[in-house]
């Protein structure tokens, strides 16, 4: 019996009757492996620095040979669910997915699907246990599929303008009627402005170039550029401009275009589907533009491999990851999308995340390290989500993400990053998270202050998941025994982010794209930012490694937490109990008005950057002396 096939929300009251018995249903049979203990066991011994496996990876034909489904289990899975009257889709050692009739799925599964009347809207599920033959049952991890879905996984970035949605003021009363930005940090003093947190404040950073955080992050002076090393990237679908956007963009900005052959894509625009609720290819091409030119400029010699995901579903996201480790298609793997756990519509299934542990696992013993977004919404909770502009309104309390919380992925969280000068050298770094207010329509005020929660990287302590081995040190003991409900917990637990970088939606980046419109450019934010930025930076260090893979980082994370590899971000302001960093984002008259915020800095929700390890920023951001760490480690 499959425990966690059927939802907690399928219940005999809102039991509308069987589904047509024509009704086909897609499922997807995800397999165990021949033994996922020592998978785990030799992912974990070939990650750890000063075991004696250390670094000795496979090659994706032994890891599979050597620990996933054999032919044999697959061949008895599929002439399980063939026997059954179902048809095979696809098969690989990760999985099956199989479609069918309403009587092959109960042929094959042993309920029936029911529809069921959910919050005023029609959903399925079985309407029994879920069972499958003993004969297969020590190779099956799970089934999804056999009960309606709503996707939780959305991009961790938005274009800044969004922030100038709501509220205009009349212009003409002193502020710029242009959109005004400084070029580094307290460079354009504001006149003309009601005074806000402060007597005296600043407009908010233009967005940042590639070349400036390559310089405020030590790339540029450390003489690296991931020459040699391939990065994946892994969102939904896929554009269809995107090597000329980024070669466009390259150039406008002084930097390489890529070469011939160093971009390529993996694409199946004829499976895509799930589109209306995903977003479709338009609701995505920014996160892929903005990830593929983070890639690129922060490691301008990498190879970047874009792979395409035929929807935001997670099984068709794990069977892109599972591509890559199957065909060993990159030494790093970015992920600038993150879901949740926990929402109104059910929980995440444990076959699910046992699905992509499997591929993480046998990604760390390739030598492939997956970095994730930790999110914008703090933490996670129907607090932070009210006012939130990038939060899941499905939440039911406070949490970290997924798959970002997963102990076998490392978690990027988000920082405000602000420089000294316009070349972009390092000046500080808060956490990501800002209140945001509005002036009133007399301009002799800003509302409401302070401003309410609008943006913010997350992380926090997971209830799902025990500390792993590498965080026991590191990680104060307050925030592993203490889960973001404010519960006690008896065991340590997995706490996020790993590490941050800038990812602010006030301190964004440049981005530009075409996908069907001219080609423009414009600022995101959100740790959507933050974790191609690290991932290229990874890619940095496997060449100052003289192209030795690092594989899953974290265990080489921590054990260079609190040296000069981290600079550890801190709220200063908070910690001397000062007003918060703040600054006029102005976007000037957009549709007759004039769109003018008040922006404070460092307020998190939930969450907080303090001396040593936090949940906002982890260890810290990443150095030039982190990259040389590498060089002989």
């Amino acid at each position: 019996m499959l425990t966690d096939a059927r939802p907690a929300w399928a219940t005999a009251s809102a039991d509308q009757g069987a589904v047509a018995a024509s009704t086909v249903t897609t499922a997807t049979v995800y397999l165990s492996g021949q033994n996922p203990a020592a998978l785990a066991a030799y992912a974990k011994a070939v990650a750890t620095p000063g075991n004696a496996a250390y670094g000795k990876f496979l090659t994706a034909a032994q890891a599979k040979a050597r620990f996933l489904a054999t032919p044999a289990q697959i061949q008895a899975v599929r002439a399980w669910l063939t026997g059954a009257g179902l048809t095979v889709g696809s098969t690989s050692e990760h999985a099956i997915t199989v479609s069918g009739d309403a009587a092959a799925i109960k042929r094959a599964f042993g309920a029936a699907l029911h529809t069921y009347k959910v919050k005023g809207k029609s959903a399925h599920a079985p309407a029994g246990n879920v069972v499958i033959p003993a004969s297969v049952a020590s190779a099956v991890l799970g089934v999804t599929g056999l009960s309606s879905t709503t996707p939780t996984v959305r991009p961790q970035s938005i274009p800044v303008t969004t922030a100038a949605k709501g509220d205009g003021v009349t212009p003409g009363k002193g502020l710029p009627t242009v959109a005004t930005c400084s070029d580094y940090w307290g460079q354009k003093k504001v006149t003309g402005a009601p005074r806000g947190y402060t007597d005296k404040t600043t407009f908010d950073e233009c967005s940042f170039q590639p070349s400036q955080l390559r310089q405020a992050y030590g790339i540029t002076a450390s003489g690296l550029s991931g020459k040699g090393v391939t990065v994946a990237i892994v969102d939904a679908y896929g554009s269809t401009t995107m090597q000329a956007d980024a070669n466009q963009f390259s150039t406008n900005h002084g930097d390489k275009a890529f070469r011939k052959g160093q971009y390529t894509e993996l694409v199946t625009p004829a499976q895509w589907n799930s589109q209306a609720a995903c977003g479709g290819p338009a609701g995505w091409a920014g996160e892929e533009a903005l990830d593929v030119e983070m890639v690129h400029g922060l490691a301008p010699d990498a190879n970047v491999v874009y792979v395409g995901a035929n929807s935001c579903n997670d099984n068709d996201l794990s069977a892109a990851l599972a591509n890559i480790v199957d065909q060993h298609l990159a030494d790093v793997v970015s992920n600038s999308w993150d879901g949740l756990m926990h929402t109104t519509n059910g929980d995440e299934p444990p076959a699910l995340i046992a699905a992509y542990e499997q591929i993480f696992q046998q990604g760390a013993i390739e030598g492939i390290g997956f970095d994730f977004s930790s999110g914008d919404c703090g933490d996670n909770s129907p607090g932070a989500a009210a006012t939130g502009v990038n939060c899941d309104s499905t939440t039911t309390r406070a949490q970290d993400g997924f798959p970002g919380s997963d102990p076998w992925v490392t978690d990027v969280g988000g920082t405000a990053l602000g420089t000294k000068d316009k070349k972009g050298d390092y000046g500080f770094e808060t956490d990501m998270g800002t209140l945001r207010s509005s002036l009133t329509p007399d301009q002799k005020g800003w509302t409401p202050l302070p401003g309410h929660f609008y943006f913010g990287g997350g992380g926090g302590t997971s209830e799902d998941f025990a500390q792993p081995w590498y965080q026991g040190t590191v990680v104060p003991s307050a925030l592993s025994h203490t889960l973001m409900t404010g519960a006690p917990s008896k065991t340590a637990q997995r706490v996020t982010p790993d590490v941050a970088m800038n990812g602010d939606l006030y301190t964004s980046v440049l981005v530009g794209m075409s996908d069907g419109s001219p080609y423009s450019e414009g600022g995101y934010g959100g740790t959507s930012v933050s974790a191609p930025e690290f991932s290229a930076m990874q890619a940095d260090a496997i060449q100052a490694r003289h192209g030795r893979p690092i594989g899953f980082a974290n265990p080489a994370i921590y054990e260079r937490a609190g040296s000069k590899s981290f600079r550890d971000v801190v709220n200063q302001a908070s910690v001397k109990g000062q007003p918060p960093l703040n600054a006029v984002a102005d976007f000037g008259i957009i549709a007759g008005s004039l769109r003018v915020r008040l922006i404070a800095f460092g307020q998190d929700y939930g969450l907080t950057a303090t001396k040593g390890y936090d949940n906002a920023t982890g260890v810290g951001s990443p150095t030039e002396a982190y990259l040389k760490s590498f060089i002989n480690g």
